[in-house]
């Protein structure tokens, strides 16, 4: 019933300060054990990762399928650089800033913690990519890195947790980062890539023999997003990865038919993302509120701000992007499903602190869904507006020979 409420009050909602990663996370924790006991949600931790998985599977290969090819070609040093110098610069200032304050994890932790909360979210910064009184190479940029940030981390990530449970093998950390970035990255491109292929070929073939119908039509993106994060998962290989490929290609190979085709899976993975956040309100949420500390509360609060947004600066140095526009990206790298689904990944791993360390994530995720849930509307629209005035100065604008707008 409340979901049928707030989609009839949805398009209103949007406009508005409130996000419905809020809504849901809230109302969530309010019919949980932690509030009202209406619901008890046995989720287990591998349901909760599974769902949030595929949620973030659909959502980056709807994302990556709406891309503006020839606004991306323009602003592709904004990702390029985003994600080759912000990215690494926001994990060594997260493992710097955990190592003065977070005393009870070991090194080897603290960076876990540091990679665990690097990724933006896709999901939750929808509400950024898809509103269009921002510049095209903002939304485009930050869709871009969000992307793929994902599919980077995770061969990161499972370094450092083969290290810090005495699993890094005989040929060591570097060997063993060597192998997981070739296989995590290689075999994500090499599915998400192969498989669009041969479903675009598929499709075309029925369209031109007049079997697909209207309603079928919208149902093999949904399928094709699955597939390639499954069959990636399977193989080795990253399944973000696969997923924002596969859906890059898809927005090439079926540029003049994306919009009907897109139309169900953007449906699907809206309803998912918020069923993933009643669960997370209600299942996780609850659980981690008696291990926060005032020193995870300060760390959360830093990788929100000093730890996203310092690399971001650093990162956009030397190509003529004013000061809002650096603080606009760097604020707006939300933390959502793909922290989730790290966070999960680290408890099973058995790590020694693992609770410290889903205690920080999950502190910060909630903190990341009020912020930038509150702020990303009026702020969106009051920088596109300055953006359109003063449009012949360019607030965003790299100084290269094609300029970004």
């Amino acid at each position: 019933m409340f979901i049928l409420i707030y989609s009839s009050v949805a398009g209103a909602v949007e406009k508005t300060w409130i996000s419905g990663a809020i809504i849901f996370a809230v109302f969530g924790l309010l019919i949980g054990p932690v509030g009202l006991e209406l619901i008890s949600i046995k989720a287990d931790r591998e349901a909760i990762k599974v769902l949030a998985e595929l949620t973030l599977a659909l959502v980056l290969f709807i994302d990556a399928a709406n891309a503006d090819i020839s606004v991306l070609k323009k602003t592709k040093a904004l990702p390029i650089r985003l994600l080759l110098i912000g990215l690494p610069l926001t994990i060594l200032l997260g493992f710097g800033v955990g190592v003065i304050l977070v005393e009870t994890l070991t090194l080897l932790e603290v960076a876990i913690v540091a990679t665990l909360l690097a990724p933006t979210d896709a999901a939750l910064g929808k509400a950024v990519v898809a509103n269009e009184a921002v510049p095209d190479a903002v939304r485009q940029g930050l869709s871009a890195e969000s992307g793929l940030n994902d599919g980077i981390c995770v061969p990161i990530l499972f370094v450092f947790l083969a290290l810090a449970t005495g699993k890094a093998g005989e040929g060591g950390p570097w060997r063993l980062a060597l192998l997981l970035v070739a296989e995590e990255i290689g075999i994500g491109l090499a599915v998400g890539l192969a498989l669009t292929v041969l479903a675009a070929l598929l499709l075309k073939f029925a369209k031109g023999q007049q079997w697909l119908t209207h309603t079928w039509i919208q149902i093999p993106v949904v399928t094709l997003a699955v597939a390639c994060f499954a069959a990636a998962q399977l193989l080795g290989g990253s399944g973000f990865i696969a997923t924002f490929s596969g859906g890059f290609l898809f927005g090439i190979l079926a540029k003049q038919a994306r919009g009907e085709s897109l139309r169900a899976a953007e449906g699907t993975g809206d309803t998912l993302a918020l069923i993933t956040w009643v669960i997370f309100g209600a299942a996780v949420v609850g659980k981690a509120v008696g291990h926060f500390n005032w020193l995870i509360l300060l760390y959360a609060i830093l990788s929100l701000t000093l730890i996203r947004m310092l690399p971001v600066f650093v990162s956009l140095t030397g190509m003529g992007v004013s000061t809002e526009g650096k603080l606009f990206m760097g604020w707006f790298g939300p933390r959502g499903l793909a922290s989730v689904v790290f966070a999960v990944i680290v408890v099973n791993a058995n790590v020694p602190h693992g609770g410290v360390i889903a205690a920080t994530a999950v502190c910060t995720i909630m903190l990341s869904i009020l912020a930038h849930g509150i702020t990303a509307n009026p702020w969106a629209r009051g920088f596109g507006d300055r953006f359109r005035r003063i449009k012949n100065l360019s607030l965003i604008h790299i100084s290269e020979p094609t300029r970004l707008c």
